[in-house]
């Protein structure tokens, strides 16, 4: 995995903090099932008290107040314009917290709640044992940790395509998009923690843009752009963008439009 540059990651989100839930499609989708899995919950065992990391413009969260009003919700994200978006939606009083800080190093005690979520947060990380760790350690006995993350699968048609033109330009020792985690990693990861009654299963969803500029435009404006360190100019310059583009549309495209994949990896553990 690709070192990632925080500064960078913190700069993007924030940038795309305004647009965000007008411009996500299958981010919804994830925090859908994930509400569907607590519904599965018996109402004497829902958690009373529920951390979201990566909380982002607090889409799962206002579902979570309307489902467990009597909660208590913290958010954590590492934008502060995410924060700006997600504390005006939702009601000021006692039950709710939203803190800007890092998913490797959650600025709360051992132990407090009962619940730690997460969607579309984890594949932003350069590895995902310390995250892991942190979740374990802020989890009370008994507490579940339930997530879902981008897997290796997602994007392959952008990948594919820019690795296709590096290769063709003789420049794939410059590739500089982001790697997602295998499934595979994920699971092994909850184990080393010290996660018990773990489960990890992944599927794929597909999203279909006009063209892949549309495509591209929406990647950046929802401030979802790679985030390995890299010099300053994107994946490349200007004619291997546009190489890459080309094909892109001419490799990938039918009558729906410009497909993208995702692959979503679910996992659920529980300390013991």
């Amino acid at each position: 995995m690709s070192k990632i540059d925080r500064s960078t990651v913190r700069k993007s989100f924030n940038k795309g903090a305004p647009r965000y839930e007008d411009t996500v499609i299958v981010q919804k989708m994830v925090i859908e099932q994930i509400l569907s899995n607590l519904e599965k919950l018996s109402p004497q065992h829902f958690p009373l008290r529920i951390l979201d990391v990566g909380a982002g413009t607090g889409l799962l969260l206002r579902s979570l107040r309307k489902s467990c009003p009597e909660a208590f919700l913290a958010g954590l994200d590492l934008s502060p314009g995410m924060g700006v978006t997600a504390t005006g939606s939702l009601p000021e009083d006692g039950n709710f917290l939203y803190v800007v800080g890092d998913a490797e190093d959650i600025p709360f005690a051992d132990e407090t709640f009962d619940l730690v979520v997460s969607t579309s947060t984890f594949q932003w990380l350069s590895a995902l044992g310390k995250a892991f760790s942190e979740a374990k350690r802020v989890l009370a006995p008994g507490g579940m940790f339930l997530f879902a993350l981008f897997g290796e699968g997602t994007l392959h048609e952008l990948k594919s395509s820019y690795r296709s033109v590096l290769l063709a330009e003789n420049a794939i020792g410059k590739d500089r998009s982001h790697n997602f985690f295998p499934r595979e990693v994920v699971e092994k990861d909850l184990y080393e923690v010290g996660f018990s009654e773990i489960t990890v299963e992944n599927y794929f969803e597909k999203e279909y843009y006009p063209d892949v500029p549309a495509f591209l435009r929406a990647l950046k404006g929802i401030g979802a752009g790679t985030a390995a360190s890299r010099p300053a100019g994107g994946l490349g310059g200007r004619r291997i963008i546009t190489k890459m583009m080309e094909f892109y549309q001419r490799n990938f495209s039918d009558e729906r439009g410009v497909p993208v994949s995702y692959e979503v990896i679910h996992g659920k553990g529980m300390k013991v």
